[in-house]
């Protein structure tokens, strides 16, 4: 798919990379997910699962689902939508555009679905995440107070897709 920093491949996900992309989500985040889980996104939408990979071992990863509803945008309209379930990227491998290359790639894979717009879910202490999803063109729409299971809330964010 592509390199970044000349040591960075971007591919997409192969279901013999479940072990380590279940690694990463274990490493880096407090949200987890079962093996089912990753498996049914990656059949469903392969082109939106995509992962990084430095000297041949999995160091980032986006997956996605492609979904059709009310606009987050308007809520006027139906529309299909991406959302961005999970993105990580090993804690030594951040600052290099890692994450950014991948959810722009990924972006590209729900354009390819038919998605009109695209969204997720970021606590609200996760400035580093809020920061990159603003450079790539989300705003906030609304807050999901205690969003997630530990009592944080979330920043609901989106953008429309070219």
């Amino acid at each position: 798919m592509g390199k970044l920093e000349g040591d960075i491949v971007f591919r997409p996900f192969r279901e013999s990379d479940l072990r380590e992309v279940m690694n990463i989500n274990l490493s880096c985040l407090p949200e987890n997910y079962s093996s089912y889980f990753y498996i049914d996104l990656y059949k469903r939408f392969p082109k939106t699962f995509l992962v990084a990979e430095a000297n041949g071992r999995l160091v980032g990863y986006i997956m996605c689902r492609i979904e059709t509803g009310f606009s987050v945008l308007d809520r006027l309209s139906l529309v299909r939508k991406g959302h961005v379930v999970s993105i990580a990227v090993l804690e030594e491998y951040r600052k290099r555009g890692i994450g950014e290359e991948l959810l722009q790639k990924a972006m590209k894979g729900m354009d390819l679905y038919g998605a009109r717009e695209c969204y997720l879910e970021v606590r609200v202490s996760n400035k580093p995440a809020i920061n990159l999803y603003k450079k790539n063109g989300f705003t906030i729409v609304k807050t999901i107070t205690r969003y997630y299971i530990d009592g944080e809330s979330a920043y609901l964010m989106a953008r429309r897709l070219p």
